[in-house]
């Protein structure tokens, strides 16, 4: 069952738009890839998709392009993650609020589901889609908005929405499986910024990062000498870097362990704060998690030698 992942992208992929939109149909403008695969899946052919974050695109950084702008004046419907994911691009969504439909999938999910901010008040992590649970709200939020404003295919829509979120429950299941496998002692998942959390609550994974949630944070020095510590000490196996930033912090870190007489390795680039591109695996929400799992298992799960 280890390659599930790729045939739930191919389901998924199944019921993406084939360019046969008709006068009458919504544009939907999606902030991320992400938010924007899942719309694809559910609206198939009866809705236009945009997506203004292409693959490798850091939504904490982003800033909203004069064709941004057009797209988003000229949409029928806006769909953004909320939770100050899209940080620079946040102003501009808000202020078309007033004049178009806009939506934040993350009001979907109850305030006790989501991971609170140690001392920041009332802010949440965004990274929401890590977990698959949490993920299926946010594509019912999407159902329901495409339903809301195009009643007229609110069956089509409603059907496409049960195919997605049946294929989202059974990646979720085969997750669980396929990092159960590894031990105990080495549940231990070291990225460059702190985007995995709901992952790691949902896989039972301990979390450690060298940026916070936001990449608009700067990696510290000692966030990395505590880091080469823990490495080194617990002798984890393996560390991670991510698609939307730059590997250098953590390859300083593999440095590190090193002088302190470990050989960490880097397990591989998991998909972050963005998908793939076009034409590879990731380039789906669930080949992108499916990477991501299968990459974290098998590093985690190597044999370590000094």
């Amino acid at each position: 069952m280890i390659h599930f992942f790729a045939a739930a992208t191919i389901i998924l992929l199944a019921a993406f738009p084939t360019n046969t939109y008709s006068q009458q149909s919504l544009t939907v403008v999606a902030t991320t890839n992400i938010i924007a695969d899942t719309t694809k899946a559910i609206a198939g052919d009866d809705a236009q998709v945009i997506s203004l974050m292409g693959p490798g695109v850091d939504p904490h950084l982003y800033k909203a392009s004069p064709g941004d702008l057009r797209a988003l004046s000229s949409a029928s419907l806006i769909l953004h993650n909320g939770l100050n994911l899209e940080g620079r691009l946040s102003e501009a969504i808000n202020n078309l609020a007033s004049r178009k439909p806009v939506i934040a999938i993350s009001d979907s999910i109850p305030r006790e589901k989501l991971k609170r901010l140690t001392g920041s008040g009332d802010l949440y992590d965004p990274h929401i889609w890590f977990d698959p649970q949490l993920w299926i709200l946010c594509a019912a939020e999407i159902s329901k908005a495409l339903v809301k404003y195009d009643p007229a295919r609110a069956e089509r829509y409603e059907r496409r929405f049960q195919e997605v979120r049946d294929s989202l429950i059974g990646l979720d299941t085969w997750a669980r499986d396929e990092l159960a496998r590894i031990p105990s002692e080495r549940r231990v998942l070291v990225t460059a910024h702190d985007a995995f959390g709901y992952f790691g609550r949902a896989y039972n994974l301990e979390l450690m990062s060298i940026q916070g949630i936001s990449t608009e944070s700067e990696a510290s020095l000692r966030t990395i000498n505590e880091l080469v510590e823990i490495i080194a000490r617990r002798k984890i196996p393996a560390i991670f870097i991510e698609n939307t930033i730059s590997p250098k912090t953590v390859e300083s870190l593999v440095d590190g362990v090193k002088a302190k007489g470990h050989a960490v390795k880097i397990g591989g680039e998991l998909y972050g704060d963005s998908l793939g591109a076009p034409g590879t695996p990731a380039e789906s929400y669930s080949g992108a998690l499916g990477h991501n799992v299968t990459t974290i298992a098998q590093a985690l799960l190597q044999e370590t030698k000094e």
